[in-house]
């Protein structure tokens, strides 16, 4: 029985891999003019080496990384760069990218940084920096996904649920964009992402001008067929407010850039249990959970929405940027201009 099926925990130590050409634990000059915070005894709280490249910090045996360049593997030409989970765990070369994945040499963390413009897997516009859960070898067996318990063969996936966690801080979300649009200042670190829709995104956003950001969570109604152009995400508050405008107040509930917070996402059965902590492990921390049923569909009434049953699911944990020069107005002047988003990740664990 998969229900629940932990297959390994993965404590997130890692990125292993070699790429011909890519350097090991050192951050690009541009990252010391970032708002992140930089406390070094953040290394020695988190058991992080700061020397290392993330593959000897964290485990990602589990998991392959999209990052936001052009690949130079010739079988990708003309594609997204994808680091295979093989390189990833590749003792070897730890694999570190300068500008866009590294270890900080501060703190340690595990960095992710995506610009307002770049390469983009085929269905976004959105670049990313990102690591994709892989259960499996192969890319295409249902072994490499998992589902909800209610799902009809339920036993050919790789998983029964599956619980990932993370403490992280968001260091910077561009200024540019358009106040209208949700992707604007904000950028996606976490992710369930079904064989179409998305289940779960994990947002934060801070307006420029802003002291404080938001982070909020989206269930993307699952539409199915002739009604697969009414899905809509559903948005629920977490610390601060989601769809703030120009002009709106502060939202002094909210998190700032840099501040360390947590999510931990845990889908047992058909119920996905979040739960969200800031200043985890202070005397201020507070802590809020949620729950949903995957399988039961039309949440809040949504009447298209057929839920998550019988699809397949996987993890994603990283730096989705949503602000785009598309849609949402960015602006791509580059890394010094500020048209980027970048997240520090000091623990990652996937239980599956």
């Amino acid at each position: 029985m998969h229900t629940k099926n932990k297959i390994a925990a993965v404590v997130v130590s890692a990125l292993v891999a070699g790429l011909a050409g890519c350097s090991t634990a050192s951050s690009p000059d541009t990252a010391s003019a970032t708002p992140a915070n930089q406390d070094p005894q953040l290394a020695a709280q988190y058991n992080l080496d700061v020397t290392k490249a993330p593959a000897e910090n964290f485990d990602l045996s589990k998991f392959k990384l999209n990052l936001p360049m052009d690949d130079d593997k010739a079988e990708r030409a003309g594609k997204v760069m994808e680091i295979y989970k093989s390189m990833l765990n590749n003792k070897e070369k730890p694999f570190s990218q300068a500008q866009w994945f590294y270890t900080d040499k501060t703190t340690g963390a595990m960095v992710f940084k995506a610009p307002n413009k770049a390469m983009t897997t085929p269905n976004s516009k959105n670049a990313r920096s990102e690591l994709r859960a892989m259960l499996s070898d192969d890319y295409s067996s249902p072994k490499n996904n998992f589902t909800v318990a209610s799902t009809k063969d339920a036993e050919k996936y790789g998983a029964i649920g599956g619980h990932m966690s993370a403490t992280l801080a968001v260091d910077w979300v561009s200024t540019s964009g358009n106040y209208k649009k949700g992707g604007a200042f904000a950028t996606v670190i976490g992710q369930i992402h079904g064989s179409k829709n998305e289940p779960l995104k994990i947002v934060y956003r801070k307006l420029p001008g802003h002291e404080y950001g938001s982070v909020y969570w989206n269930y993307e109604t699952n539409a199915k067929g002739d009604e697969y152009k009414f899905r809509h995400d559903i948005s629920t508050d977490v610390f601060g407010q989601h769809g703030l405008r120009k002009g709106s107040a502060e939202p002094t509930d909210g998190i700032k850039l840099g501040d360390i917070f947590s999510y931990d996402v845990n889908v047992e059965g058909d119920i996905m249990h979040l739960t969200f902590t800031k200043n985890p492990g202070q005397p201020n921390q507070e802590v809020k959970k949620f729950d949903v049923n995957l399988a039961e569909g039309h949440l809040k009434g949504d009447k298209y929405d057929q839920g998550y049953a019988n699809d397949w699911m996987y993890f994603k944990a990283g730096n989705y940027n949503q602000c785009n020069t598309g849609s949402a107005g960015c602006s791509n002047n580059g890394l010094e201009a500020g048209d980027y988003a970048q997240v520090s990740f000091y623990k990652l664990n996937l239980d599956q």
